[in-house]
C-alpha cells in the first residue's frame, strides 16, 4: 500500500511540476486566443480561489497540518493527503517551511468545483481535449489554475501557487 502511495505522490508531483513548467514557458509565445486562458487580473480584482479547506499560501506545514490532519505521505517540503478515491491534495512548502503550492486533483473530476468559481471566465480547450484557464494575480505574488485532463478518467486539478523564480514573469 505504502508503495503504491509513493508512486502515486511522485506522479502527482511529476506531472504538477511539468504543469508549472510548460505553463510558463508556454505562456508568453501563445496565440492571442490562447493568451485568454493566461490572464492577469487588474490590481484590484481579488482571487475567486486562494485557500483549499482553510489552508493559504504562506501558512506554515504545523497550520496546515492542523487544518488537514495527518498526511498519508509526509516530508520536510511536502504533504500528500488522501481525502477519498476521487480527492487529493499535496501541499509544498519552501526553505522556511511555509507553503508555496497548493495542488488538488478531482479524478472523473466529482467533487471538484465549477471552473468559474475558481478562475471566472471560460477554459481554454486544447488541441487534445483538455482543457484549462490560468490566472495571474500580480499584486497579491500567486497564481490560480484549473486543469481538465482528458482520457478514460479525466481529473481536474486546482493549483494555488506563489510566484517563485522563473514563475514570475518579467515585466
Amino acid at each position: 500500500m505504502k508503495r503504491l502511495l509513493t508512486v502515486k505522490f511522485f506522479t502527482a508531483l511529476l506531472i504538477a511540476g511539468l504543469l508549472c513548467l510548460g505553463l510558463s514557458a508556454n505562456a508568453n509565445g501563445q496565440s492571442p486566443k490562447a493568451k485568454a486562458a493566461f490572464t492577469s487580473e487588474p490590481a484590484a480584482q481579488q482571487p475567486l480561489f486562494s485557500e483549499y479547506k482553510g489552508v493559504r499560501l504562506g501558512m506554515t506545514a504545523q497550520e496546515a497540518r492542523t487544518i488537514l490532519g495527518k498526511p498519508e505521505l509526509q516530508a520536510t517540503d511536502q504533504d500528500f493527503y488522501i481525502f477519498s478515491e476521487n480527492e487529493t491534495a499535496q501541499i509544498a512548502y519552501d526553505a522556511t517551511g511555509k507553503i508555496f503550492t497548493i495542488s488538488v486533483d478531482y479524478l472523473g473530476g466529482i467533487g471538484a468545483p465549477d471552473h468559474k468559481a475558481v478562475v471566472g471566465g471560460e477554459l481554454e480547450l486544447s488541441p487534445n481535449g483538455s482543457m484549462y484557464r490560468l490566472v495571474r494575480y500580480e499584486n497579491l505574488g500567486f497564481w490560480v489554475s484549473y486543469n481538465r485532463s482528458t482520457g478514460p478518467v479525466a481529473t481536474v486539478t486546482l493549483t494555488i501557487q506563489k510566484f517563485h523564480g522563473t514563475y514570475r514573469r518579467q515585466k
